[in-house]
């Protein structure tokens, strides 16, 4: 692997995390850009997984003032979490490489389309909360209902299968079933993804698929990218950098199509 691509999975790996801290789909970034490394689609995907991994813990040490004050939230979707995580592992290694490079163009183009009505989700949920009852305070936090916790083992699922969208799934599910701020959920969104993909790369540690070259490249720069992610998430809604994604998604799914 030359320098120029190495420097190539860097830049993928530093908009992957922020893209995942800020609103979910940084799989859409990092992944065609590992394929247009020449790595095989599923290497790439579990070499994604691995590498993203970090911007995950950055998106959440970023966001630890919001974290704290969920610990017991987060005990409660902890194993869901874990359980879903490593069952979507372990489909995706048993069953034929051919059934994912045949499903996975469809996954991106979906995971585009999902992360592309995000804003028009987003806004959905807040007229469900502002319809219920008053947000719950810092030391009042609700335990979940199943809804919730049925929402979540699927989406972990996905998640360890493939893993593009799984922010906005998960962000999807949680505004719908728990009452509260959208900060605080993308807080929550953030550390159950980092869950999710924690027992899946350690699955895939054993797989004999991981390109490391690409995730010592991309480790670190998705931490960077998480980091500022999360920060830049606080701000500004990243309208430009979802859609960008979202284009891309559409463009690599149907050259995979096509080729």
């Amino acid at each position: 692997m030359g320098w120029e691509q190495m420097l190539f999975i860097a830049l993928a790996g530093f908009a992957g995390g922020a893209v995942n801290a800020a609103a979910g789909g940084g799989t859409l970034v990092t992944f065609p850009a590992l394929i247009a490394a020449g790595i095989h689609p599923l290497a790439a995907n579990i070499t994604s997984s691995i590498g993203l991994l970090s911007g995950y813990l950055g998106g959440s040490v970023a966001y630890r003032a919001e974290l704290v004050a969920q610990k017991d939230r987060l005990k409660s979707f902890l194993v869901v979490s874990l359980v879903g995580g490593a069952l979507g592992a372990a489909v995706l290694l048993t069953t034929p490489a051919t059934v994912f490079e045949e499903i996975v163009p469809f996954l991106v183009i979906g995971s585009g389309m999902v992360l592309a009505a995000q804003p028009w989700l987003a806004n959905r949920l807040r007229r469900v909360r502002e319809r219920g009852a008053p947000a719950q305070a810092d030391d009042d936090v609700p335990r979940a209902s199943w809804g919730a916790y049925a929402g979540v083992f699927a989406a972990s699922i996905y998640g360890s299968y493939f893993g593009a969208g799984l922010g906005v799934l998960l962000l999807a599910v949680l505004g719908i079933f728990v009452h509260d701020s959208l900060q605080r959920l993308n807080a929550l969104k953030g550390l159950l993804s980092l869950f999710v993909n924690a027992i899946g790369v350690l699955i895939f540690l054993f797989s004999g698929l991981v390109n490391w070259m690409a995730v010592l490249v991309l480790v670190p720069a998705a931490y960077a990218g998480g980091t500022v992610g999360a920060r830049f998430a606080r701000k500004l809604p990243p309208l430009a950098l979802r859609y960008t994604v979202v284009a891309l998604a559409i463009v690599v799914g149907v050259v995979m199509l096509v080729r």
